[in-house]
């Protein structure tokens, strides 16, 4: 039987507990703020990785691009009137939520 590596173990791992959740239900750790956007170029696993084995290297380029960063208060608003439905995984300390490539309402 072959093992799987640890890094691809990880990367399973991480996409088994990523899931569409109501942001709504996500208000709690916006408030705290601890819940950072994931741009819609990226992919939420892959990025929930590189968080949970703090590569910071690759981290701070998202940063400086762009393509991950604090939500603002407009995007929380916009998402909680449209009762909006985003993904979502846990990379500790932070919450990574990313937009569904088709907008989805509940």
């Amino acid at each position: 039987m072959a093992r799987m590596p640890p890094e691809e173990f990880s990367r399973a791992q991480l996409n088994l507990e990523t899931a569409q959740i109501a942001w709504r239900e996500l208000q709690p750790y916006f408030a705290r703020g601890v819940a950072i956007a994931v741009s819609a170029e990226l992919d939420l696993v892959e990025v929930a990785y590189q968080v949970s084995c703090d590569n910071t290297t690759q981290v701070t380029s998202w940063l400086q691009n762009g393509q991950l960063a604090r939500i603002t208060d407009e995007q929380a608003l916009a998402w909680y009137k449209a009762d909006a439905l985003v993904w979502a995984v846990v990379a500790r300390p932070y919450v990574l939520v990313q937009e569904s490539r088709n907008v989805l309402h509940r």
